[in-house]
């Protein structure tokens, strides 16, 4: 989907490091200190406009929540969000995925939250998929062994792919969910997007899944 543009973008990724970080490769194995505490670090690769990282670092204030965001149009309404909320726990990154491991050290990250990534169906776009086995080597280089992968998309497509993109790297899936608002999980956290496919009817696909 196209953003629509945002002439203040620049201004205010400028005026707000403190939240948007730039030259975050420089944080990498020093997160931690940058929060200011031991807590555990969650990721959300694709945040969106904020709404899902907002709510885990609100029901969560114990962990240290960072938002991966390429589009520059969409991570200044994330950020909005992130002030509006007050809250403290949250940092985000505008970066491209393929680039994670000059983001993070081996084994900084404690889960990784991949929410409504883009499906990519033709097959010949088959390795921009964030489920693709070249993604999943940089996540299982930044997970803690015992770190979660959490998968959530409205696509089947992907869905069904994904579960086999995972099961052929050797993954362990822990819970596979074909209608996550019918399991009627209390503690799952909607998305801006998952909030507009479930009012249609559309069921949400749940994943998760840690390294074996």
């Amino acid at each position: 989907m196209r953003q629509r543009n945002k002439p203040w973008a620049d201004d205010f990724l400028r005026e707000n490091t403190d939240l948007i970080i730039p030259n975050a490769n420089e944080y990498k194995n020093k997160w931690k200190d940058l929060f200011g505490n031991d807590s555990p670090i969650h990721v959300e690769i694709g945040t969106g406009k904020g709404q899902f990282i907002v709510g885990m670092a609100r029901q969560y204030p114990h962990i240290n929540f960072i938002g991966i965001e390429l589009s520059k149009s969409v991570i200044v309404t994330a950020a909005q969000k992130v002030q509006e909320s007050g809250l403290s726990n949250i940092r985000l990154i505008q970066e491209n995925a393929e680039n994670l491991l000059e983001l993070f050290m081996e084994n900084e990250v404690d889960t990784i939250y991949l929410n409504f990534s883009d499906p990519w169906p033709k097959n010949r776009h088959e390795k921009r998929r964030l489920t693709f086995r070249t993604f999943l080597e940089r996540y299982e280089e930044v997970l803690h062994p015992s770190g979660e992968l959490i998968f959530k998309t409205d696509n089947r497509g992907l869905f069904e792919y994904s579960l086999v993109s995972f099961s052929e790297y050797g993954l362990l899936l822990k819970e596979v969910s074909l209608d996550l608002h019918r399991d009627d999980d209390p503690e799952n956290i909607m998305t801006e997007y998952e909030e507009k496919f479930s009012a249609k009817g559309q069921p949400i696909y749940r994943c998760k899944a840690v390294f074996n």
